[in-house]
């Protein structure tokens, strides 16, 4: 009867053991993915990214690329030079000639400039909203390192209670006290589980591997969260009020990029027009020529003397390009049409941002809604459950059939929660990018 008590009470503190919510928990095996001390938050995480991502640093290089050619656009054509000398073959005659052009860039200058500085803007506002993505991305993947951690937590918490029952169930075989078909149904049961969890440990460190790539860490760093999956959820929505309120589409970089093409295709028919109108170059030539005839005649003093000298020319003028067949209808054409389908592509990303924030408000609020039906106590009540089939099972009353349905039935209830501790951080994650939140 002694012995009985004692492998009950070892029963019920399995049990016990199986129902602990220690999501820190690991096996020897696993390294610690999360650190409540030294682990990774959410927004440091989402920081790094920003600071190291090479993609998002490609972004803001394209920033430093327009603003030079900013620079360039302000800047004149140069003048040209030239230069030519002329000899008489097999005689004395030569000639020298330098000629300089320039041209006076009347009207283009002040369309190139407009054309850069719109440009400029669309490549800051494409910085913005690769951030705005890029936060999306590294947030999402951050929940998704938690989910499949929590995932794996319960496996190994289950795993460990089944393995230590199934070294009590082979001891009372050998005793005589159970039949040997309840040891190897335990045993196929840790098999399975083990197989599991195995897989499930494939899915921890690919999630790893794919946060670090968002972060511009190498694959082979440690990287542990700071919280696992329920915190995560806690802190996101307690720390957000009402992330509708003061939020419009319209302030979405995406939105802004899209607003800021616009005014490129405007400065672009400018340009185009500007660049059909007349424009005009100075130009100036100095010329020595050094000439002369094979005969000799008499100077002003009445000597005989070769008849040659030295001659100096210099001449200035201007050249006028006249619009007259060519001016420029085709470009002006092009870039009307580019204004056009810059202004649709400005409606197309409003109503895009404006039907991705509703779709993510409905989410949110559904997700909330559901997280507060299926709270905490009805996993307490799915363990509660769990232990009391072990206990009946442990008294005679039940058998080992009824502890393995009950075990799956709690496994089960463990991943709908999880799953819906996924989607309302999904949701909530996903309504903040929607809205054009970065951090």
């Amino acid at each position: 009867m002694s012995t009985r008590i004692a492998v009950v009470t070892i029963m019920n503190v399995l049990s016990l053991t199986l129902v602990g919510h220690s999501q820190t928990r690991q096996t020897v095996s696993n390294p610690p993915y999360v650190d409540p001390v030294g682990g990774l938050t959410l927004n440091d995480a989402v920081g790094r990214a920003l600071d190291h991502e090479p993609g998002l640093r490609a972004s803001r290089a394209q920033i430093d690329e327009t603003r030079g050619w900013r620079e360039q656009a302000g800047l004149r054509p140069n003048p040209s030079l030239s230069f030519s000398q002329q000899q008489e073959p097999g005689g004395a005659d030569n000639q020298t000639r330098v000629e300089v052009q320039w041209p006076l860039d009347l009207f283009r200058k002040a369309g190139r400039i407009h054309v850069a500085d719109r440009e400029v803007d669309v490549a800051q506002r494409a910085a913005a909203d690769r951030e705005r993505t890029l936060a999306a991305d590294v947030r999402l993947a951050y929940g998704q390192v938690a989910v499949a951690v929590r995932t794996l937590t319960v496996t190994d918490q289950l795993l460990e209670a089944t393995d230590r029952q199934l070294t009590l169930i082979a001891s009372r075989v050998e005793q005589g006290a159970t039949p040997p078909l309840d040891r190897d149904m335990v045993r196929v049961e840790v098999q399975r589980l083990e197989a599991e969890r195995s897989l499930q440990v494939g899915v921890v460190n690919r999630r790893l591997v794919e946060l670090k790539r968002l972060l511009g860490m190498p694959a082979d760093t440690s990287l542990a969260l700071q919280a696992g999956l329920e915190d995560l959820v806690r802190q996101e929505i307690a720390s957000s009020t009402n992330p509708a309120d003061g939020s419009t589409p319209g302030a979405r970089p995406d939105v802004q990029e899209a607003e800021a093409k616009v005014r490129v295709a405007e400065a672009e028919v400018d340009r185009a027009r500007r660049e059909g109108r007349p424009d005009m170059s100075l130009f100036g030539t100095y010329m020595r020529m050094d000439a002369g005839f094979p005969q000799q005649g008499l100077s002003s003093t009445g000597s005989v003397e070769p008849i040659r000298s030295v001659f100096h020319y210099v001449s200035v003028g201007a050249m006028v390009t006249l619009p007259v067949l060519n001016r420029n209808q085709g470009a002006v054409a092009a870039a009307e049409a580019g204004k056009a389908q810059a202004a649709a592509r400005v409606e197309a990303a409003r109503l895009s941002a404006q039907s991705e924030v509703a779709a993510a408000q409905s989410r949110d609020a559904q997700a909330r809604r559901a997280l507060d039906a299926y709270s905490a106590d009805a996993i307490a009540l799915a363990r509660h459950n769990l232990a009391t089939v072990r206990q009946t099972y442990d008294l005679g009353r039940g058998t080992l059939l009824d502890v393995l349905n009950e075990q799956r039935r709690y496994l089960d209830v463990e991943r709908a929660y999880t799953d819906l501790l996924r989607e309302a951080y999904e949701a909530h994650e996903t309504l903040k990018t929607a809205l054009g939140e970065v951090r």
